[in-house]
């Protein structure tokens, strides 16, 4: 028995090796030979919820357990999806936790370095979807109502961002045309609700709990009111897998731990501590809304905020396909569809099938008001 699980094992290795031989092109990072320790950097977005695996990995050190020992992981914190790119084609990082759109961007500048997508965080619909209005808007019997007040309004959005692939799909259903449709990033966003200049917006979690906790804002809609998905994405250098499949098998592993912790509601409270930890300007009421709040249904609220994928299922390649034809319309990148090695599902699938699991693995759940903290 013992000999045919060590041969189970090592098809298992070779299978992993035989995945990774296309990887061929140059990398100055070396990132040493299997089974040595490992110095890894990751980039990750405590500023959206949906990646929050990253946090939890962060906090709980998961990765300890099945990297080599004395491997030395640094993490560090990207704004925005954009410069966790950036740093990964620069070689600075080497594993990132985005959201959708920059981790699809990221596997497209093969002409300075080789990214791809090797799992999945986490699949929503008011996560990144999330519309907001200014204090004093009309109250609105339902989502659909709010969504046809816009027209004729003024509405920001991070354009380029998850957020302005969800607007224009949303606006382009409900037949709805803003009056102004202006690129604006958060912090503009934010004090342009304050000074009342504009009328809506679009947002990610957890500024969007926050600019509601804090009064800015209300919430009145989401892409559960369109059928419009979100989604986070964890992605790789390709010279780190070409190099050590054993690390980045070593990472799903943790991964999955990591991926697990966020689905238990028992752990709610330690997660938003870890949360606050690890970002700043957010009170634990807003962090526990953006993750655990229940918003009604009249605007756009759910019963599962995240849907814990891990793997790249069906659902995750079609908000893939979507979102790449979405950058590839505004000329954000130069294809339509990713090139076939860009998404790498191997790993997380031997993972899930060595552990007797199956994707999704878990959700996150909306728990009661009394819940949340005061």
């Amino acid at each position: 028995m013992h000999a045919m699980k060590r041969f189970t094992q090592l098809l298992a290795a070779v299978s992993l090796l035989a995945s990774t031989a296309g990887l061929g092109w140059a990398s100055d990072i070396d990132f040493g030979k299997p089974g040595q320790p490992v110095e890894l950097v990751i980039g990750y977005q405590p500023y959206y919820t949906e990646s929050w695996s990253g946090v939890v990995m962060r906090g709980k050190k998961f990765y300890e357990k099945y990297l080599p020992k004395g491997s030395k992981v640094e993490f560090q914190v990207g704004l925005q999806g954009a410069i966790i790119v950036n740093n990964m084609l620069a070689g600075k990082q080497h594993i990132g936790y985005m959201g959708d759109m920059p981790s699809i961007v990221s596997t497209t500048k093969t002409e300075t370095a080789d990214v791809r997508i090797v799992g999945t965080l986490g699949l929503g619909f008011d996560q990144c979807n999330i519309f907001l209005a200014r204090n004093d808007a009309p109250k609105f019997a339902n989502a659909k109502e709010a969504l046809k007040w816009l027209d004729g309004k003024q509405v920001a959005v991070p354009k380029g961002s998850c957020t302005d692939r969800f607007a224009q799909a949303t606006f382009k259903k409900e037949g709805v045309q803003p009056k102004d449709y202006l690129n604006q990033n958060i912090e503009v966003i934010t004090s342009n609700f304050r000074a009342g200049k504009i009328d809506a917006a679009v947002i990610w979690e957890p500024t969007a709990s926050r600019l509601v906790q804090e009064g800015l804002a209300k919430r009145i809609a989401s892409g559960a009111s369109v059928n419009e998905g979100d989604g986070g994405f964890l992605a790789m250098r390709a010279d780190l897998i070409k190099q050590r499949p054993d690390v980045v098998k070593a990472w799903m592993n943790a991964e999955l731990d990591a991926q697990l912790f966020l689905g238990d509601e028992k752990n709610a409270n330690e997660v938003i501590k870890m949360a606050k930890e690890q970002t700043t300007g957010f009170s634990d009421r807003a962090l526990w809304y953006s993750l655990y709040g229940s918003y009604s249904a009249e605007t756009g609220g759910t019963k599962t905020r995240i849907n814990l994928h891990y793997a790249i299922t069906p659902q995750a390649r079609e908000l893939i396909d979507k979102a790449t034809a979405f950058l590839y319309s505004i000329k954000s990148i130069n294809v339509e569809k990713l090139r076939p090695e860009a998404v790498m599902p191997e790993f997380a699938e031997q993972v899930l099938k060595e552990r007797n699991l199956k994707a999704p693995i878990g959700d996150v759940i909306a728990l009661p008001d009394g819940e949340a903290p005061k």
